[in-house]
C-alpha cells in the first residue's frame, strides 16, 4: 500500500509542475468584476431598449422570428415562442410574456384569441391556445433585410438583426418599462397620429412638443412632464361622471398602469379606513370601463369625487425616466429629442433603401439593354460553331463590341456568361417593341428614385403622411390633456368621527365617548390646537386619547395657514405685571409645547380670544376690572385692543397694568348680552 501511495504521488507531481501558474485574486475583486459584467448584461441585453428600433433584445427577436414564419396566416404563439428560442436563450415563459405585451399594444401584432385585457388585468390564454401574425403596419415599417445589419445568434447557428431598420418612432408609440441593475427605464406611450405629425415637423426643422397618450384614456396633467426625463412627473385621473340616478357615480376611464379591479379595491379600502363613504361598488367592465359607485343618501357628490382622487387609484402620479441604449451605453434623452433622432434615422433608412433600389434598377436596365443587343443583332448565332467555352466567350465579346457605347457601365465576363443562359424559347419570342417599353419603364423608375434621393427630406415627410393616412384612422388621442390642482387630503376627507373633551381629567380624543363631551366632527387627518391656563399652546394629531391639561382655555381643530388672530392677556408670575399680546400662530411642529408668556413660574392667562380676521379682533373693547387696593382710585380700565400690533406668537406683549386684575370683560359682548 505504501508503494501505491508513493506511485500516486509521483504520477501527479509532473502535472503540477507543467501546469500554468495559478493567479491568486482577492474575492472582493472577483465579485466586483462579476457584478459589473452582470449589470452591463442586464442593461444592454434585457432591460433597456435600443435608440434605433426601440426594442429590447427579446422583442426584437420575437419580431424577427415572426418575420421568418410569415406567410400571411396566423401562427400558434407557442410555435413563435419555440422558433424565437433559437435566438433568445432565456426560456419560453419570458418570450411568451413579452409577446403578449407587444400584442396588447395593438400595433405590431395581429392577434387572435384571448390575449388578456389591459383594463381588467385579466391574463392571456396559454400560448398554445392563441395565435398571431405580423400586422400590415409591422410589415410596412419594421423589416428591410437588405439594409439590416446581422450578427450571429448566441449559439452561432443562426443570424439575427443587430437592430431592425424601423422607419417610425415605435419606442414612443408603444412605450417601455424595464428594471436593470441600478437603472430603471420608463418611457410612456404617445399618440400615433401626433408622432407622425411631430416627425414631419422635426424634418421641416420645426419645434416639437410631445405628451403621453394612454390606451386606458383618462385625464392627464402633463405640466411637469419634463420631456419624460428623470425628475419629471405626470398625474393621471380617472373619468368620473354622475349617474342618471341620484347618488350614483360612474367611472368610465381609468389611469394608466391601473386596472378596474385595482381601482375598485382602492375604493373599498378607502371606505374601510373612513376616508370616503360609499354604499356599494360594482365592476361592470367588459369592452369598456364601467365601475359603478353607490353613495349613501345625503352625501356630497362633488366632495366624494375629490376624495376619490385624493385617497384611491382614481388618480395616480407617474414618474417617467427616458433612457435608451446608444453605442453600447445607456443614454438619458428627452422624448422630443428621441423623436427628432427617430425622424433622422427613418430618413437614413429610407435613403439606404432607395440606394439599393436604384442599384437594382440600374442592374436590370443594364442587362435588359445587353439582352436586347444580344438578340436583335443575332450574336447568339456566332456561338453555334464554337467548340470551347473560351471560343463562346470570345464570339460574344466580338459581337458586343460595336454596341458597348450605349451602355451605362462596362460589361463584365459575368454579364457575358449570363447571356449564354438565355433560353431558346425566350429568344424565339423576343419582341423588340416590348423590350423597348420595358427599358423605358426602368428608366422612368430610375429617374423617380434619383429624384427621391435628391429630395430625401420631402420623400421622408411623404412617408409619414402615408403612414398617418393608412394606419392613423381609429388611433386618435384618447387621454384628455388638462390642468388640475392637487387635491388636499385634509380638505376632502370625510369628517366621520367626533372629538370629545374630558375637561375634568384633562383629556381629549375620539375615543372618549363615555367620559367626555362632544366638541366637533373630525377625521383622523385633522390636527387639534389647545391652550392651557398657564399660557402654553400645543398642536397634536387627532387620536383616541390626548392629554390636554385640565380645563383647557381653548381646544378645537387647527387648520394650516389659517389667518386667525389670537388675543392673550396674562399675569407674569404670581405677582408680576399684566401683559397683553395679539398674534398669529404661524408655522408649528406637532406635539411641541409653545410657551406664550415670559415663562415665569405662576403665570396665569386672564383673558383669551380667537377671531377669524383682523377686523373682528380690532372690534374688541376690553374692560379690565382691578382688585381694590390702597390709594387706588380707578378700579376699571378701558383697553383698546386695536392699539396693539399683531405679531408672532413668540412676542412677550405690552404691559397693561402693574396692579392686580380681578376680571376682564369684552364690553361689546356684554352689551349684546
Amino acid at each position: 500500500m505504501a508503494k501505491k501511495a508513493s506511485s500516486k504521488s509521483e504520477d501527479t507531481s509532473p502535472i503540477l509542475a507543467d501546469s500554468a501558474p495559478i493567479e491568486i485574486k482577492p474575492v472582493d475583486d472577483l465579485y466586483g468584476d462579476w457584478f459589473l459584467d452582470y449589470a452591463s448584461y442586464v442593461i444592454l441585453e434585457r432591460a433597456v431598449p435600443h435608440i434605433h428600433d426601440g426594442f429590447k433584445p427579446v422583442q426584437r427577436r420575437i419580431l424577427h422570428s415572426m418575420d421568418e414564419l410569415e406567410d400571411g396566416r396566423y401562427n400558434k404563439v407557442a410555435n413563435v415562442v419555440g422558433n424565437t428560442m433559437k435566438y433568445h436563450p432565456h426560456g419560453d415563459a419570458s418570450i411568451g410574456d413579452a409577446m403578449v405585451q407587444i400584442g396588447q399594444k395593438d400595433l405590431l401584432i395581429d392577434t387572435q384569441g384571448n390575449w388578456g385585457n389591459i383594463l381588467t388585468g385579466d391574463n392571456a390564454a396559454a400560448p398554445r391556445y392563441i395565435e398571431a401574425r405580423l400586422s400590415k403596419f409591422a410589415l410596412d415599417v419594421v423589416f428591410s433585410p437588405k439594409v439590416t445589419q446581422w450578427s450571429a445568434s448566441y449559439d452561432g447557428r443562426n443570424k439575427e438583426p443587430v437592430t431592425l431598420p424601423v422607419k417610425f418612432p415605435l419606442l414612443l408609440a408603444q412605450g417601455v418599462e424595464g428594471i436593470a441593475v441600478g437603472l430603471s427605464c420608463r418611457i410612456l406611450p404617445h399618440n400615433f397620429i401626433e408622432l407622425c405629425d411631430a416627425s414631419m415637423a422635426a424634418l421641416r426643422g420645426e419645434d416639437v412638443y410631445l405628451v403621453p397618450d394612454f390606451p386606458q384614456a383618462g385625464i392627464m396633467d402633463a405640466s411637469d412632464y419634463n420631456q419624460g426625463l428623470r425628475g419629471g412627473r405626470i398625474r393621471v385621473r380617472a373619468k368620473i361622471e354622475e349617474g342618471a340616478k341620484k347618488n350614483i357615480l360612474r367611472i368610465t376611464e381609468i389611469p394608466f398602469g391601473t386596472t378596474t379591479g385595482g381601482v375598485m379595491d382602492s375604493i373599498v379600502a378607502a371606505n374601510d379606513k373612513g376616508k370616503i363613504k360609499i354604499s356599494r361598488v360594482d365592476d361592470n367592465t367588459a369592452e369598456f370601463v364601467e365601475i359603478v359607485v353607490q353613495l349613501p343618501t345625503g352625501t356630497d357628490v362633488e366632495q366624494t369625487i375629490q376624495a376619490l382622487y385624493a385617497f384611491t387609484d382614481c388618480e395616480v402620479s407617474i414618474a417617467p425616466n427616458a433612457v435608451v441604449i446608444q453605442n453600447d451605453k445607456p443614454r438619458f434623452v428627452g422624448v422630443n429629442d428621441l423623436l427628432k433622432e427617430s425622424a433622422e434615422y427613418t430618413k437614413k433608412m429610407l435613403g439606404a433603401e432607395l440606394e439599393i433600389q436604384l442599384s437594382e434598377l440600374e442592374e436590370k436596365w443594364h442587362f435588359s439593354s445587353l439582352e436586347k443587343i444580344f438578340i436583335e443583332n443575332r450574336i447568339y448565332r456566332r456561338i453555334e460553331e464554337a467548340e470551347t467555352w473560351e471560343a463562346v466567350m470570345e464570339a460574344i465579346w466580338k459581337g458586343l463590341k460595336p454596341h458597348l457605347s450605349v451602355l451605362k457601365r462596362s460589361v463584365t465576363d459575368d454579364d457575358v456568361a449570363r447571356l449564354t443562359e438565355i433560353k431558346i424559347k425566350r429568344i424565339s419570342k423576343f419582341n423588340s417593341f416590348e423590350a423597348d417599353e420595358h427599358i423605358r419603364s426602368l428608366e422612368k423608375d430610375i429617374d423617380q428614385v434619383q429624384k427621391n434621393l435628391k429630395q430625401l427630406t420631402r420623400y421622408t415627410i411623404a412617408h409619414f403622411e402615408r403612414l398617418k393616412k393608412t394606419y392613423g384612422p381609429g388611433r386618435e388621442r384618447r387621454t384628455v390633456v388638462s390642468s388640475f390642482d392637487r387635491v388636499t387630503a385634509s380638505e376632502v376627507i370625510m369628517a366621520n368621527e367626533t372629538l370629545y373633551l374630558d375637561a375634568k381629567e384633562g383629556f381629549a380624543g375620539t375615543g372618549l365617548k363615555k367620559e367626555g363631551e362632544p366638541l366637533c366632527k373630525c377625521s383622523h387627518l385633522d390636527d387639534i390646537l389647545y391652550f392651557t391656563k398657564e399660557g402654553a399652546m400645543t398642536v397634536s394629531k387627532v387620536a383616541p386619547k390626548i392629554h390636554v391639561g385640565k380645563n383647557p382655555l381653548y381646544i378645537n381643530l387647527f387648520k394650516k395657514d389659517e389667518e386667525a388672530v389670537y388675543t392673550l392677556i396674562y399675569r407674569d408670575g404670581k405677582n408680576g405685571p399684566v401683559m397683553a399680546k395679539r398674534f398669529r400662530i404661524g408655522g408649528i411642529t406637532r406635539d411641541k409645547q409653545y410657551v406664550l408668556t415670559k415663562g415665569t413660574p405662576g403665570s396665569l392667562v386672564l383673558f383669551f380670544a380667537r377671531h377669524e380676521t383682523e377686523e373682528e379682533s380690532n372690534a374688541q373693547n376690553l374692560l379690565i376690572h382691578l382688585k381694590p387696593a390702597l390709594y387706588l382710585r380707578t378700579l376699571s380700565l378701558k383697553f383698546p385692543v386695536v392699539s396693539m400690533a399683531i405679531k408672532g406668537r413668540d412676542s412677550l406683549g405690552n404691559i397693561v397694568t402693574k396692579h392686580a386684575v380681578d376680571r376682564i370683560v369684552n364690553e361689546r359682548k356684554s352689551a349684546e348680552a
